[in-house]
């Protein structure tokens, strides 16, 4: 049986994409999408991936009308905390 590797893209609506691209590679370290494909996308490093639908009425991660939620993992939580809130 053929299967998913592993997560090619994550594509979400922004009021304001460009802004929040460069705030993701300036605060997170996340490469800006490529200008074409001769051009190297973000690669992760190798790690767990949870995939888990949840019940539409859910709270678990926010308001009912927060459909998605993102979690990254970092080497050091602790660090990253303290980067962002500087």
């Amino acid at each position: 049986m053929e299967k998913v590797l592993g997560i090619g893209g994550f594509f979400f609506r922004a009021k304001e994409p460009d802004a929040l691209a460069r705030w993701y590679a300036g605060h997170l370290g996340v490469a800006l999408p490529p200008e074409s494909y001769d051009h190297r996308s973000w690669e992760q490093q190798q790690g767990a991936t949870v995939f888990a639908p949840f019940a539409a009425t859910s709270d678990y991660f926010g308001r009912v009308d927060q459909q998605w939620m993102i979690n990254f993992r970092v080497r050091d939580l602790q660090a990253m905390v303290a980067q962002l809130t500087a």
